[in-house]
């Protein structure tokens, strides 16, 4: 299935424990979110308070073509239905953003990525969150109130996910962005927080001219 709207499947048997707790979680979340106006956490992110979660230095890295490691290959379930595979998106480039609604350097940076998601629409380029820790309705009141348009898997339903990138990025450092060539690998990653939008399109347009 590709990154558009669809029926969201249910999870076969998940335990029935988890889904009240990740409910009772969502709608916390959900709540917080959709009354945020003016948000505290991020202004205390800007304002130098870290506490809550690890971050990264903001280092960017590119990886020459010839130091690439293989093509990543995962699968998610997303949060406004459906599933995604690497297969459907090889031959685009892709970029894949680790983030949780909690996190404050994500609600900082969330309008920087979507602002280089709208300039690249309709060059071949995808965007993808990963988020590690929430729910589907949590996911999607984050994207509501900070404007992002592209979907993201939910660690939460497919594990692997994780898995697939544990080898690229240090997922305790949230949030990290990695860029993913037209086959599949990582042509560079952002560790911590994107402070530009500027260094993404840069990352971006050099894959996208590549061969």
């Amino acid at each position: 299935m590709t990154l558009g709207r669809a029926q969201r499947p249910r999870a076969a048997q998940r335990p029935r424990a988890r889904r009240a707790a990740s409910a009772l979680l969502a709608l916390g979340l959900v709540a917080g979110l959709a009354a945020c106006t003016n948000d505290p956490l991020a202004d205390a992110y800007r304002e130098g308070d870290e506490k809550g979660y690890i971050a990264g230095d903001g280092r960017v890295v590119e990886i020459a073509e010839s130091d690439r490691t293989e093509p990543v290959e995962f699968e998610g379930v997303l949060d406004i239905g459906g599933t995604v595979t690497s297969d459907e998106l090889r031959g685009d480039v892709v970029v894949v953003n680790f983030w949780y609604a909690a996190c404050a350097p994500c609600r900082v940076e969330a309008p920087v990525l979507e602002e280089v998601n709208e300039e690249f629409a309709g060059d071949g380029v995808r965007f993808l969150g990963v988020n590690l820790y929430d729910g589907a309705d949590a996911a999607r009141a984050f994207a509501d109130t900070y404007g992002v348009t592209y979907p993201s898997a939910l660690a939460i339903e497919d594990g692997s996910i994780k898995l697939a990138f544990a080898g690229q990025t240090p997922l305790s450092a949230v949030p990290s962005t990695l860029v993913l060539d037209k086959q599949g690998r990582v042509a560079a990653r952002i560790i911590g927080q994107l402070e530009s939008a500027s260094i993404l399109s840069t990352l971006v347009s050099d894959s996208v001219d590549a061969p």
